[in-house]
This record gives structure tokens, sequence and C-alpha cells, in this order.
């Protein structure tokens, strides 16, 4: 199977290309990434010399290019996306173009390949976000985000998500396309972009400086590890049901309150090394997955995700990395991707 991958150079895009170089010696992947502020090809240095991977630097907005790596390729697995919803309440218009236009642009050409044929041979997997079913009360432990959950979106980005989510969805039902359609929790684990709060906190805390902590730090979020949620697409792709949506969790829910003191903990730091800031606009109060279709159906469930562990693992790997997460910081990661793309 020849994959092509949208957004394959940052956080899950990059462990995914590992993950399936390792696990899918059969699979050949095409990575396609703009290289935003996100992208970054020092993920990918271990891939770089591998024959069944090649990047492709380009827009998934771009028509003609999108056309052509279809032509090529037996499934679509399309992650590119702005994510940080931070970001998207600054200014929405990026994730607008790309978490919308850039999906439409790919569904259309996977509708238009090979002449029409790509559409009944092909599979399509759009990789979404638990977001787009809004926020759970604090209070009742019991509900829980299922696929029939309506979606409720409360961010830009979430909203952006959902519309591309909408449109996967469409295409399947107007056109018949192979469309997988995955949600899942939040992912933490290596190469994660430090704006992100796991990665944030410990480079923080490794350079002497406070972690920022929302509001009261009630927000429950559910943690899966990176390479659970690799797996669980990678099952989507081989063994789902077109026009099905399958949630991803990690059945491991915490308060941010919680995982920050879990983070002090683990490395050595009391609370005074937490500096309260003001919580930011439309902020959901909790997210919590029912992954129990994937697992019924598909036979998937997380392996990977167990706490203190898996948090534990992660920090080493920022602990053991430091050079990496230094240049991300300092933005002298962009040097290295503009010197390797030099070369192609």
């Amino acid at each position: 199977m020849h994959i092509l991958l949208t957004g394959g150079a940052g956080f899950i895009g990059s462990n995914f290309v590992h993950f399936v170089l390792r696990n899918r010696p059969q699979c050949t992947l095409t990575n396609l990434d703009s290289l935003t502020y996100s992208g970054n090809l020092e993920n990918l240095t271990a891939a770089e010399n591998n024959p069944r991977y090649r990047f492709v630097k380009g827009d998934i907005c771009d028509d003609a290019l999108v056309a052509k790596l279809i032509e090529d390729c037996d499934a679509i697995v399309h992650m590119a996306a702005e994510s940080h919803v931070d970001r998207s309440i600054l200014d929405s218009k990026p994730f607008v173009i790309s978490n919308v236009i850039g999906t439409q642009t790919l569904l259309d050409a996977a509708r238009k390949a090979k002449g029409g044929a790509w559409l009944k041979k092909g599979r399509f997997v759009y990789v979404s976000t638990d977001e787009v079913y809004g926020s759970l009360p604090l209070e009742d432990k019991s509900a829980l985000f299922t696929e029939e959950t309506p979606l409720q979106t409360n961010s830009p980005y979430s909203a952006s998500k959902a519309g591309g989510d909408m449109l996967a969805r469409a295409y399947h039902h107007t056109f018949h396309m192979d469309v997988v359609t995955t949600r899942c929790s939040n992912n933490f684990g290596p190469y994660q972009f430090p704006e992100k709060v796991i990665p944030l906190f410990v480079t923080n805390l490794i350079e002497g400086k406070q972690v920022p902590l929302y509001g009261d730090g009630k927000n429950v979020r559910d943690w899966l590890h990176v390479d659970d949620h690799c797996e669980a697409v990678l099952t989507a792709l081989e063994k789902g049901k077109a026009g099905e949506v399958y949630n991803v969790g990690g059945n491991n829910e915490r308060s941010n309150l919680e995982l920050t003191h879990s983070i002090l903990k683990i490395m050595g730091f009391g609370p005074e090394m937490i500096r309260p800031v003001a919580d930011r606009p439309g902020h959901d109060r909790r997210y919590a997955i029912d992954a129990s279709k994937i697992k019924r159906e598909l036979g998937w469930t997380p392996t990977r995700s167990a706490w203190p562990h898996a948090l534990e693992d992660t920090i080493r790997w920022y602990k053991d990395n430091a050079q990496w997460w230094q240049r991300v910081k300092s933005g002298a990661y962009r040097a290295y991707y503009e010197q390797q793309y030099s070369k192609r």
C-alpha cells in the first residue's frame, strides 16, 4: 500500500511516519507538508534515507500538486491541520484555509483522480479531534463523547476541524467515497511542538522557568500517547468501515491541575513553580472519549498511555533531546529544514 500522508512533518504526522515504517514493511509513504511554523523535518531525520519514504514540500490547497500525488497513492491519511486553540482565537483565517479549504481540495482531487477510478479503490482517512463535540460537564463523570454525540464546537479551531469533518462525511454520502474518520483525544509524546501544555511545561521546568496554568486548572482532558493514536489511525485505515467514525481515547482523564502536579513531582519541583494565568476565552471544561466502538469493531485499545509511566517516558524524551526543543523554541530548527530542502 502506498499512503499519501498530509502534515507528516508535524507532531502526530512524524510519529505516524516512524510507526508505519517500523510496523508495516509492505507500506510506502509520501509525506506532503508545507512546513509552516510547527512542521519540522528534523522530526524525520531517521526516515530521510528510507527507500519507502519520500518528502514533498507543498500546500494541501495546491490543486495541481495534490492531484498529481494522489494519482500514485492507494490511500490518503489527512493529518495536516492548524491545531492550536490559542492561535485560532487570535486569528482564525489560517485555520479555515488549512482545515476546511485544504480538506476540500484533497477530497475533490481524490474524487477526480485516475479518471474517477481512485474513487472506487482508494481510501481517505480524515483525522479529526474530540474537540468537535464541544464540552462535557465536570460534575457528571459518566458523560462521555460517543460517535453519536452532536457536534457543538466552541473555538475557531474546533469549528474548522468540524468543517473538514462534515466535508469528509458529505463526500462519502454524495460520491460514495471510501472515507473513514477518527476523532482523537489530547495527544502527548516525542516531537510535540512546545506551545502545547506537556512539552511547554517540561521544557520550562528544565530551563528553571515557571509553568503557566490557565484559570482554576480544573479543565479535564483525556490523554493519549501519540503511538497509540498512530496505531489507531492505521487500524482504521486497514480495518475501518467506509462512512464510519471511530473515537480514539486513552481512558486517561486528568485535570490540568493534576497533570501539572504530576509533571512537577516527576521532575522534582514543588507548587511554587506554578504561575496562574488568566483563562483563555471559551475554554472547554471537560473532554472524555468513549472508545468502545473501535475496540469492539476493530480490536484496537490503547496500550502505551498508562499513567504515570507514559508521562515519565515522555518527560525523559524531552530531557534526552534538549537540542531538539531548544532549536524549536529558538526558531533555529527552521534553518535545518531549509538546508535539508535546498539539497533536494
